[in-house]
């Protein structure tokens, strides 16, 4: 486990006064615990949680199936295991609570996850305990990383960008997005993500549509193609995209894609502690709006166990940076019926501005094949 995470738990819930703070999400858990557990993602019901109280005691319930996982991947002050099929987990967790006399705890709960009636359940066991929504708090607590969290981000963003840039180079006319699909995927896991998350490959006049997975469409001269993946590893993504054209691209593309990279920069210059959200936003547009073309509602989102997180770069964004933050940012133009351009990167907030992690293609003009 990250005692930073654990550290900023801790302090939160003497802030709120809270007795304990339940991870019950596969994103939570795995920013609360360091890790995944696998079936968690694949079966709702066989719930994993973890209860961190104000003295840092952290109990963890988990299946009879995940049991040597969990006690492989983190040291526990108690682990507490129910059989699949004849025990309910629910019950275990309060029975945990109630053992560490929090019976008549207040208790956070992601009530956004957790469904209804493993709640009624845990209220029912505990009629005393006073159970309080948690999704804020872990929403606000993920939004400045820790020192092991921008590490682990900052590999990651370089395994993905290697290999989207190493498969657009690779890449010839002829070959499907199918084949490209490959070859993207076995450089992400050589590369060491443990693995991935919404494959993008579009190209031709499949460019357009912003969340579309590779078909067996061959590469034809004067293609766009636009690639993204999101790598994974600890429960962890980094989202990374490119754009690269078969051939040599037409003007109408390359003055597109020059104002996309002019985007890109202005926004790095504008990501500093201390920056609003909206403001930047607003920056980026103005320089966007050159291309008289429909902008989308945010320019960037933070990152980390989920795809999207706050803060949200946009129309709508509240947040004011800080530093630790790390944000995708992601330039982008979908024309309908015609194309789509995008280039999407990832950035730390530093002390005196932004640090790129998505170091290693080089995107200021498109990517050419063949």
């Amino acid at each position: 486990m990250d005692e930073e995470i654990i550290a900023k738990q801790r302090r939160v819930m003497k802030e709120r006064g809270l007795d304990a703070l339940i991870a019950s999400s596969p994103e939570n858990l795995a920013y609360t615990t360091g890790f995944v557990v696998p079936s968690q993602l694949l079966m709702r019901w066989r719930h994993a949680m973890c209860v961190v109280e104000p003295s840092g005691h952290t109990t963890m319930v988990t299946i009879d199936m995940e049991e040597t996982t969990v006690k492989a991947h983190a040291a526990f002050d108690d682990v507490r295991v129910y059989r699949e099929f004849t025990d309910d987990p629910m019950r275990e967790v309060a029975g945990a609570l109630e053992d560490r006399g929090l019976a008549g705890a207040a208790i956070g709960v992601e009530m956004e996850y957790l469904p209804v009636g493993d709640f009624d359940t845990l209220r029912s066991r505990m009629p005393k305990a006073g159970f309080l929504p948690a999704d804020a708090i872990f929403r606000d607590l993920r939004q400045v990383k820790t020192t092991r969290e921008i590490g682990l981000l900052r590999s990651l963003s370089r395994i993905t960008d290697r290999a989207i840039g190493e498969t657009l180079a690779h890449a010839r006319p002829g070959m499907t997005e199918l084949d490209m699909a490959g070859e993207l995927t076995g450089r992400i896991f050589s590369g060491g993500a443990q693995d991935f998350k919404l494959m993008i490959i579009a190209s031709g006049e499949r460019s357009q549509f912003p969340n579309v997975g590779p078909t067996d469409r061959a590469l034809q001269e004067g293609d766009l193609i636009r690639m993204e993946i999101f790598g994974v590893l600890d429960g962890y993504h980094a989202g990374v995209c490119r754009t690269a054209v078969v051939g040599a691209p037409t003007e109408e593309q390359a003055r597109i894609w020059d104002n996309l990279i002019e985007c890109k920069h202005l926004v790095m210059e504008l990501i500093k502690p201390g920056a609003h959200a909206r403001t930047v936003y607003q920056r980026f547009l103005e320089k966007f709006d050159e291309l008289g073309l429909e902008p989308i509602s945010f320019v960037g989102h933070g990152i980390g166990v989920f795809l999207h997180e706050e803060p949200y770069l946009g129309r709508y964004g509240e947040e004011v940076l800080d530093e630790g933050m790390v944000v995708a940012i992601e330039p982008l133009v979908y024309i309908p019926g015609r194309m789509g351009l995008q280039n999407k990167d990832m950035l730390l907030v530093t002390r005196d501005g932004c640090e790129l992690l998505s170091d290693v293609t080089a995107t200021d003009e498109l990517i050419r094949i063949g």
